[in-house]
């Protein structure tokens, strides 16, 4: 199918929604989401990474601009001055890579942790303490950090849930 890319916006919440509409509708899209480690246990561990959007291969010359305007569950696609703005491919490429790398990295919890960076423990036994990322443990939501002790002659390696830390901002 020739097309161009568009933003389609959905009302709140109905990501998933719309984008099952879309699929079935032929369209192709891109709805990218990402793993998350929320507070609240019940909430969903995998969200949007655009919350309220997702972008849709079409050309509106043959289908129109109504049809994505009244599918259910949708605010229409982003347009400035009454005309839908298309999103350049080389910004879907870039976003499908940023997505895959933030997924490879265990999602937005560990996105851009490496080895040796300052966390900070902001819950549990340690809670305020600050402490150096050594490793994500494997098949768990489980990391390994590094407590310094008496002025940085001993280290204390210790495991925790990854909800526990944050990445100390500099």
């Amino acid at each position: 199918m020739a097309g161009l890319w568009y933003a389609l916006r959905s009302k709140p919440r109905k990501e998933d929604i719309v984008w099952r509409q879309v699929t079935q509708s032929g369209y192709e899209t891109f709805y990218p989401r990402i793993r998350v480690n929320p507070v609240n246990p019940r909430s969903r561990k995998v969200q949007p990474y655009f919350p309220g959007y997702l972008f849709v291969l079409a050309d509106l010359d043959q289908v129109g601009v109504s049809t994505f305007q009244w599918m259910p569950h949708t605010l229409g696609l982003v347009s400035f001055g009454g005309e839908p703005a298309y999103v350049p491919e080389n910004l879907i490429i870039a976003l499908r890579k940023r997505v895959e790398e933030i997924a490879a990295a265990g999602g937005e919890l560990f996105d851009g942790l490496q080895p040796g960076d300052p966390v900070l423990i902001n819950s549990g036994p340690f809670s305020g303490y600050e402490a150096i990322f050594d490793a994500r443990l494997p098949g768990s939501e489980r990391v390994r950090v590094l407590l310094e002790f008496l002025g940085n002659q001993r280290r204390l390696t210790v495991e925790l849930n990854a909800s526990q830390i944050a990445k100390k901002r500099t």
